[in-house]
């Protein structure tokens, strides 16, 4: 008997490329996944004259407000209650979705997230983790801009998160555990970064292994690296200009003269795999870690593939019961 249908309710009109990409994105996902249901949340009108066909696994409710990129947090929680994006939180917060997706603005995601889904016991403040490849293992980093500023106690409540997650998606018994830094040495770092280093080497909650640098983030060191949200989008930011200027840089080595086009044929499967694995578009998605239901953060200007990759990303959340099971190790650690 196949299991019970999974509701991911997608906030359809905050991203910056508008709720066109977002439908089709829904689409593509429910033909790719029979026990996938989604509700978008949005201009029902707009949004029903971009469905191409009556989908009986997509419903379209409507949400009079919209939550703009440049609008202040606070703003967005004191007026914009009935946005698209408050509606898809209060339907993961009321049980009526598994998940929700959104595009929208950050800072608005995670005041709302707060304010509607509230954060484990223990945990200030949610953040951003996303798992990013490495030549090993793939490594989990948080944050990745959900607060810029973070004190000590905040990167250690990201540390104790990180690697819940890492042991829970990649089944790691003890997840290597990092600071990012501006250097390897114990005198290295600004006031929040040593003291929260020595509050992680003082428990055994975490398997804390000390610093990393920058040049380490994708070599597989460790499995959770943990940063303020400041860094953390900058850094993640980098890499993914890196992979895009990579990608281009081969793609027009291969196709510059005859020997180029010739090798580039050859090559093409191995470029097929190489570009896949370094498409941001295909790994688009990451997770508001510490807010009680599955809420993934899609970028801002994804396209119909990121946003497609960012729902099936919730999805895999809720299939692995994701929220229920960082709760139930919370409960366990002392903070």
């Amino acid at each position: 008997m196949p299991g019970p249908d999974i509701i991911i309710a997608v906030d359809a009109m905050s991203g910056d490329r508008g709720c066109e990409p977002v439908v089709r994105a829904a689409e593509s996902a429910v033909s790719e996944n029979r026990a996938l249901r989604i509700v978008l949340l949005g201009s029902k009108a707009i949004l029903e004259a971009f469905l191409m066909r009556d989908h009986e696994r997509i419903e379209v409710i409507d949400a009079s407000q919209v939550v703009t990129m440049d609008e202040r947090p606070s703003h967005a929680l004191r007026h914009k209650q009935s946005s698209s994006m408050a509606a898809a939180l209060r339907m993961v917060a009321e049980g009526r979705a598994d998940g929700c997706v959104s595009a929208g603005n950050t800072g608005a995601l995670m005041a709302m997230g707060r304010s509607i889904l509230r954060t484990y016991p223990g945990i200030d403040r949610p953040a951003i983790i996303k798992r990013v490849p490495s030549f090993t293992t793939p490594t989990y980093v948080l944050d990745l801009g959900a607060n810029v500023d973070a004190g000590a106690e905040n990167l250690f409540q990201y540390a104790v998160m990180g690697s819940l997650m890492a042991r829970a998606i990649e089944g790691i018994e003890n997840p290597r555990v990092a600071l990012l830094n501006v250097g390897a040495e114990d005198v290295k770092g600004n006031e929040q970064v040593r003291l929260a280093s020595h509050m992680l080497a003082s428990q055994s909650t975490v398997h804390y292994i000390g610093y990393i640098e920058g040049d380490d983030l994708f070599r597989g060191v460790a499995d959770v690296v943990v940063c303020d949200g400041f860094v953390g989008n900058i850094a993640l930011k980098t890499g993914e200009g890196v992979a895009e200027l990579l990608r281009d840089l081969i793609r027009l080595s291969f196709t510059r003269g005859w020997y180029g086009r010739l090798i580039g044929l050859l090559a093409a499967p191995l470029l097929k795999r190489l570009g896949r694995r370094m498409d941001p578009a295909l790994h688009n998605g990451a997770s508001f870690i510490g807010l009680r239901g599955v809420v993934i953060k899609s970028h801002g200007n994804a396209d119909t593939t990121g946003l497609n990759a960012a729902i099936h990303q919730a999805c895999s959340e809720v299939e692995q019961g994701i929220p229920k099971r960082l709760s139930e190790s919370l409960e366990q650690i002392d903070f």
